[in-house]
């Protein structure tokens, strides 16, 4: 999930930085064409010479020493700001949810940042109990919480700490994606359409919007003309105010795979729950076209939009797939898994978690055209899951380089891209030998001023989880490296 852009070069300029806000993937275009440096990583990979993909530029990844459990570049610092299933440590009677997940940063008048960050709970209906008041649902357990930063400086020292948090999204569920507005708010996507059959006392699967101002829990308000289905991320394009929204769904019939690319059209671009249009993406001149697999990197297609008839189907509860068959039934495309969403380039970047032949993760991106029309363009496909390893939320740098939280197996990273196709580890968190799975990362963002980068660790979905969530702010020598 990316800052507002345009609140990000606002503090720039108004702190005198010099950084280069500008989303690039050309390091990604840059290893397909070079058939893949680093060849032999794994099953799936492509065959070729080169040098590694992988660099250090910031030292080698050893254990924080204010946060031991994860590994971080050497001339890094790293911070645990907050954990889930836990109390607060800066709000009375505040029990911290757990299920960290889609986050950004906003500044904040004081100078402070504001996180705004979702959690994932999966809890059923009859063991849900709302995290505040007033509540969307009574017998939901997911929501926001807003987190209150303070970055301040003593002697030549950065330092990171935790000033409040406090509920500012209460009764949804499955909260895992999301993204920034360009008028200041996080829109909160719901992962799932259970309703009443599930005994939930209203239907989910919408969005819901989140003021980066709220000072507690916001009345709740489902925009239901922004679709009903199994939300993941979005992306409001600043020009236009047009919110691009991906969908996290795998078609199971004829084992193919199947998830939307949205885009909605709001009546006023400002407030999205006066109404609008919502649109899914097609391939022109090929209808139901499978983005997920058999593709060339650098290929691009061109693309129009269908419009949804009914985005809010009465029946999205027993067929979570309602709204992306009216779509696919006008001829839309369709992708694997499509979750994390920026805008950047003139347009709007899209990952595939497990499309591509490997099904290790697919990038795309798309820039619009003249009224329904555009082009969309595979800009990079992993060969390997060693290479790769299922790309989740992701987030430009001050630098224009790529950072991204994998969703992976075995051991999990947060991993940075460069403009010249090398692969940055930035955060490990190891597997211990016999251990569990290690708990994926989210939410990754930069402070408005581009010094911090926060993410965090998910952790467990279920109220009395004792995997805890986790939030860290790590900054150090950015400008050594390409990020």
């Amino acid at each position: 999930m990316s800052m507002d852009r345009r609140v990000f070069l606002k503090a720039l300029a108004s702190t005198g930085g010099s950084a280069v806000f500008a989303p690039s993937l050309a390091g990604l275009a840059r290893w397909n064409e070079a058939g893949g440096p680093g060849a032999g990583h794994g099953p799936g990979s492509r065959s070729g010479a080169g040098a590694s993909p992988f660099i250090e530029p910031y030292g080698r990844l050893v254990a924080g020493p204010d946060c031991p459990e994860i590994e971080i570049p050497e001339s890094f610092r790293c911070v645990r700001l907050g954990s889930g299933g836990v109390a607060s440590t800066v709000r009375d009677g505040l029990t911290v949810p757990n299920a960290f997940d889609g986050m950004a940063a906003f500044p904040l008048p004081n100078g402070n940042v504001r996180l705004i960050r979702n959690h994932e709970m999966v809890d059923k209906a009859e063991n849900s109990v709302p995290i505040g008041d007033p509540h969307y649902d009574p017998r939901a357990s997911g929501g926001t919480t807003s987190l209150e930063v303070r970055i301040a400086e003593t002697g030549g020292e950065l330092g990171v700490e935790l000033v409040d948090e406090f509920v500012s999204l209460a009764g949804t569920a499955v909260n895992c994606a999301g993204g920034p507005t360009p008028w200041g708010s996080w829109l909160s996507c719901e992962e799932t359409t259970w309703g009443p059959e599930r005994g939930h006392a209203v239907p989910h699967g919408y969005v819901f919007e989140v003021p980066a101002s709220a000072a507690g829990p916001v009345a709740p308000v489902p925009l239901r003309a922004m679709g009903r289905f199994i939300h993941e991320a979005v992306a409001v394009d600043p020009a236009t105010g047009i919110v691009y929204e991906t969908e996290d769904t795998w078609y199971v019939p004829g084992r193919l795979p199947g998830a939307g690319f949205y885009r909605f059209l709001p009546d006023d671009r400002e407030t999205l729950s006066a109404g609008g249009r919502l649109q899914m993406m097609a391939v022109t001149g090929e209808p139901g076209y499978l983005t997920a697999r058999g593709q060339t990197p650098g290929t691009v297609l061109p693309v129009h939009w269908v419009d949804i008839g009914d985005p809010d189907p009465a029946n999205a509860e027993t067929d979570p797939l309602t709204v992306f068959k009216q779509g696919l039934a006008q001829g839309a495309a369709r992708f694997a898994r499509l979750e994390g969403a920026f805008h950047g380039d003139g347009g709007i970047y899209v990952v595939s978690t497990n499309g591509g032949d490997a099904g290790a993760g697919q990038v795309f991106h798309y820039r619009p055209g003249s009224g329904d029309e555009g082009e969309l363009a595979l800009v990079f496909e992993s060969p390997s899951h060693d290479v790769l390893d299922s790309p989740d939320n992701i987030v430009v740098s001050p630098r224009g380089g790529l950072v991204m939280c994998e969703d992976g197996t075995d051991d999990q990273f947060v991993r940075g891209l460069d403009r010249e196709g090398r692969i940055v580890n930035m955060v490990r968190a190891p597997r211990a030998e016999g251990g569990p799975q290690p708990g994926e990362f989210a939410g990754s963002c930069f402070s408005p001023d581009g010094r911090v980068l926060f993410f965090n660790v998910q952790g467990g979905r279920e109220a009395g989880s004792s995997r805890a969530s986790a939030t860290y702010a790590m900054w150090g020598p950015w400008e050594d490296g390409p990020l």
